[in-house]
């Protein structure tokens, strides 16, 4: 795999042999000061220049950024569409065979302004017009947990407990793929919020968690995390049961203390009916289970 430096090297010197890219600058979290650092984190690279059409109409230059193994174009209008211009934002998601990856955004300059300033994690590289503003302090503030208001806190424990009774009646009926997909797409997302949150009120919500709360487990205490672990069951009916008992008990803790810090409410009678309807599929309660 390729150094950072000469990858660094690479990048700028393909703009510097270019008269018309006019600008370089590198976002996400290569440009985080707050994100560890390992040699899989991508090159998200932004060049700036107004013959976007020709890079799209003819991609042999992808060659002098290295050998590809397999890349996406998910601003191609014929793929992904959704009705912005591709000749003025352009995006080259690039994964090379020397484990590499460059997620290369092709820019208007016309739309620097607007698209530079509008995140704070943002290093520039290359400025050959002077058209890049003055960068702030690389910071993922507005990346932090946010508090939970009293509204979508209710919401959450809502929306985990209602989802959990279609786990549950996805067991009763055999549709293993249905449950697990109601507990991986409705209940998890639940309970990462409010794990995220509990996380959040102890870092004052000065804290990210990262993209898919990669950062999360690791701010847990050790017995949340073996429990979290254990909400992610194998394809099996009793595999599933105990995932989605493990994430009940742990989001009752969480959903407990984050009500207790932030001054709200916690329905236990909510908590206790939804359970008790779980444990009343589990064990046949609501008739035969369907064959």
């Amino acid at each position: 795999m390729r150094t950072p430096e000469q990858m660094y090297h690479t990048i700028l010197q393909f703009a510097r042999d270019r008269a018309d890219i006019r600008a370089v600058y590198l976002n996400g979290s290569r440009a985080n000061p707050n994100a560890p650092q390992d040699d899989f984190m991508d090159y998200d690279v932004v060049y700036v220049t107004d013959k976007i059409a020709a890079y799209r109409g003819d991609t042999s230059w992808i060659a002098d950024l290295g050998q590809i193994a397999v890349m996406q174009q998910p601003d191609d209008p014929a793929i992904f569409p959704d009705g912005h211009d591709p000749d003025r934002r352009y995006a080259f998601l690039m994964q090379f065979r020397d484990g590499v990856r460059i997620d290369l955004t092709l820019l208007a300059p016309s739309l620097v302004k607007s698209h530079y300033t509008a995140d704070k994690i943002v290093r520039p590289l290359l400025d050959k017009d002077g058209i890049l503003p003055p960068p702030a302090p690389a910071t993922d503030r507005d990346y932090w947990v946010k508090p939970p208001t009293a509204a979508g806190y209710c919401g959450c424990c809502n929306e985990f407990w209602w989802v959990s009774t279609y786990v549950a009646k996805g067991l009763w009926r055999g549709e293993l793929l249905y449950a697990i997909d109601q507990l991986n797409l409705g209940v998890r997302p639940m309970l990462l919020r409010m794990l995220c949150w509990w996380v959040g009120q102890r870092t004052g919500f000065k804290a990210s968690m990262g993209k898919c709360c990669k950062y999360l487990p690791a701010n847990l205490p050790s017995a949340w995390q073996k429990l979290l672990a254990g909400t992610y069951p194998p394809l099996d009916e009793e595999a599933i049961w105990q995932a989605l008992f493990n994430a009940a008990e742990l989001f009752s803790q969480a959903a407990a203390a984050v009500a207790a810090a932030q001054g709200f409410s916690y329905d236990n009678c909510q908590q206790q009916g939804a359970l008790g309807y779980l444990h009343g599929v589990q064990n046949g309660a609501f008739g035969t289970r369907r064959q």
